[in-house]
């Protein structure tokens, strides 16, 4: 039996890295593009260094049909505008990765029927910016009138993975870095007491691989995502406990300052990180044959991840960011 060809669109990042030899284990030939330099160790893997959000070149790419193209891309809505009947007409089955943050914070347990926030929000200001919660809704609603069947939505929760590590808004370079250093982070106290999903990547690599092909999930929308929840201090005190995070709370608009202010980070906060993330996802393990008992719990998941780290990894700088909160903690004296 021929195998089935699965074509990746930026598939190196956070949930690419356990999609891939998910797919490869499955039998798929899978072929990856993306920035990164990355040589394949499978050989049903291959690994292409192009930019996929080249218009040209995605054209002479998808000039050979695959059975399943999965878009990990951040396009723009005039970008994916210009896209998206390319990209549906390239594969069999198209997986647009949206996310959860599409999702308003009115109803508790968030379900695939949840508002969102494009659709109920009542701050103009809000709605006249290009968040990544507004954005990945408008290019939602491009596929859902595109008049193809082919195309599912994917909504991720956060997603935590191998040197992806968030706490509220913040990522490992802050988080994971200052840790390793003995620094303290500072996170908003109002946040701390919000409940949080995060799902390991190994566990949303399982639900995305059950979807492919699968006759019930064409047009329809998908919550990535555990129905394990924690507090936001609760995560915080797994990270304590793994890798000596401290942490020291602050006002709302302290923490945003640290952040730089900008209306990003007031957005994401505001509108995510600040509501209360609960999932229920009985629609995808219903759709996969998945059980939540199959999933990672999260503090074993973050201690997979973490102990796993090379000694000697590269965080990057932490910029301004890092700065800003080294000046905040002088001032209070640590």
């Amino acid at each position: 039996m021929q195998s089935k060809k699965a074509l990746i669109l930026g598939g190196t990042g956070a949930m690419g890295v356990y999609l891939v030899p998910e797919l490869a284990a499955l039998g798929y030939e899978v072929r990856v593009v993306s920035l990164d330099r990355v040589v394949s160790d499978h050989p049903r893997v291959s690994y292409v260094t192009a930019d996929a959000k080249d218009l040209d070149y995605l054209k002479g790419l998808l000039q050979e049909k695959s059975d399943v193209l999965i878009d990990f891309m951040l396009y723009s809505t005039e970008q994916f505008r210009e896209r998206y009947e390319i990209l549906l007409s390239g594969a069999d089955h198209y997986i647009f990765l949206s996310s959860y943050r599409v999702y308003d914070g009115c109803r508790v347990p968030i379900t695939e029927e949840t508002p969102r926030l494009l659709d109920v929000s009542t701050n103009r200001e809000f709605l006249a910016t290009d968040d990544y919660a507004l954005i990945k809704a408008r290019q939602e609603d491009l596929l859902q009138a595109s008049g193809y069947d082919n195309w599912t939505i994917v909504r991720p929760a956060i997603t935590y993975s191998k040197r992806r590590f968030q706490l509220v808004t913040l990522e490992a370079p802050i988080v994971v870095a200052r840790a390793l250093k003995g620094l303290p982070v500072v996170l908003p106290q109002q946040a701390l007491c919000v409940q949080a999903t995060m799902s390991w990547a190994g566990d949303v690599a399982k639900l995305f691989s059950r979807l492919l092909l699968n006759p019930a999930a064409y047009c329809e929308r998908f919550t990535l995502a555990t129905a394990e929840h924690h507090a936001w201090g609760a995560v915080a005190e797994f990270y304590r406990e793994i890798i000596g995070l401290q942490v020291v709370a602050a006002n709302t608009e302290d923490y945003l300052g640290i952040l730089g202010g900008s209306k990003a980070a007031r957005y994401q906060l505001a509108y995510d990180r600040l509501f209360e993330r609960i999932v229920d996802n009985s629609k995808v393990l219903r759709v996969t044959g998945l059980a939540q008992a199959d999933f990672m719990p999260l503090r074993r998941g973050l201690e997979r991840e973490l102990t796993a780290l090379p000694r000697d990894v590269a965080w990057g700088d932490a910029g301004a960011t890092g700065e800003r909160m080294d000046a905040y903690l002088r001032g209070l004296g640590q």
